[in-house]
């Protein structure tokens, strides 16, 4: 975010910023949500819903994960919440008590252990890198000296785009069920994927979901990536029958409900012609990839993450500082191209890594690398 502050300054100034630091898309909601959107202020009154999503979006994202992954979905275990931040907060509180202990990767998402720190619960990191593909392991979590409460894992990640293998997702979900820990899914970034790994050889890579393997699991959804929708703040989990009675009454009295004018028109998300649409964004992000990282080792920058999905490349930038934060915001200063220091995703190593987003044009990404070409950070 003050990235992002420092962009929108940049801007103003200078008018030449292109950002790849934001980890959102750049294109507007597809065009049947937008249709939809429009109807909803003609003819709903757009007051408060069901406090768990209105029917027509839960039988929608059910029908969606059963067509995704092959797996039935009741509508009544779906639990719309007001952004996939909303849904992590819910379930932490519903889940978790102070004292806690979650594990989480590291590099990660930096909301799920800042959430559970304010919440009060224990936050234990696993280090993971390029021998684990940045994500956890089975092996990891035997290495512990207690089974935790919780296990989050993300695939594909944020910041890393990396995809856990089939078969050690389906072994991470049994441990949990084995063990009492509750396995939080993180699954926003399905659908941006690529099917093949950016490491030597090019290894097919498939991504599945925990329900593929335990219902006793958490599933996190969100209409904000893949669905090109990050400010109508929808999201969503798949959660166990024991679970729905108390996330019902904690968003009752959090949220009340999501917002009304979003439920309506997201149901529209999950038609075939959106999805078509949708589709054309993540061909978009294939080209903005392999772009990137074919140009950036040639730049003297080839340390990077495998980019199985999502749309961001994970490098490392330990040869050029190691303070990523004064870095990237050098870069900035000097050529208007905004990107993310590592800080915030990895608590030790992050000051000598950066997260470069591709969701933007490809024009852009072109443009950014023949600034970074030019920029006095990668002759220091």
């Amino acid at each position: 975010m003050d990235v992002w502050k420092a962009a929108t300054e940049r801007a103003r100034t200078h008018g030449d910023v292109l950002t790849l630091a934001a980890g959102q898309p750049s294109t507007p909601a597809p065009a049947p949500v937008l249709r939809a959107a429009r109807q909803a202020i003609d003819t709903h009154v757009l007051g408060y819903t069901e406090t768990l999503g209105i029917a027509a979006l839960r039988e929608a994202i059910a029908g969606y994960h059963s067509a995704r992954s092959g797996i039935a979905v009741d509508p009544d275990n779906v639990v719309v919440t007001t952004g996939s931040s909303g849904a992590f907060t819910l379930l932490f509180l519903a889940a978790f008590d102070a004292g806690d202990t979650v594990v989480v990767a590291r590099p990660g998402y930096p909301a799920y252990r800042n959430t559970l720190t304010a919440l009060g619960c224990r936050v234990v990191e696993l280090d993971c890198g390029p021998e684990t593909r940045y994500q956890p392991t089975v092996a990891m979590l035997d290495a512990l000296d207690t089974a935790p409460a919780g296990l989050i894992v993300a695939s594909p990640a944020n910041p890393t785009g990396t995809v856990i293998d089939p078969a050690e997702l389906a072994a991470l979900a049994r441990w949990c069920e084995d063990h009492g820990t509750l396995l939080i899914s993180d699954e926003i970034y399905h659908g941006i994927e690529f099917g093949t790994s950016t490491e030597p050889g090019g290894v097919p890579v498939a991504v599945t979901s925990a329900w593929e393997t335990s219902r006793e699991s958490v599933v996190i959804g969100s209409v904000s990536k893949y669905f090109s929708m990050t400010g109508w703040r929808l999201g969503w989990a798949l959660v166990p029958d024991a679970m729905l009675r108390p996330l019902q009454r904690l968003a009752s009295n959090m949220t009340v409900c999501p917002p009304a004018i979003s439920q309506y028109a997201a149901v529209a998300a999950f038609t075939d012609e959106a999805l078509a649409e949708l589709d054309g964004h993540v061909r978009r992000y294939a080209v903005n990839r392999d772009l990137l990282l074919a140009e950036l080792p040639r730049l003297g920058i080839t340390d990077l993450a495998p980019a199985d999905g999502a749309f961001y490349v994970y490098a490392g930038i330990g040869h050029l500082t190691d303070d990523s934060t004064a870095w990237c915001a050098d870069l900035l200063r000097e050529t208007g191209v905004a990107v993310a220091p590592g800080v915030d995703f990895d608590t030790v190593h992050g000051d000598r890594t950066l997260r470069m987003s591709f969701a933007g044009a490809t024009d852009d990404m072109t443009e950014a690398l023949a600034r970074l070409e030019r920029s006095a950070a990668l002759r220091r």
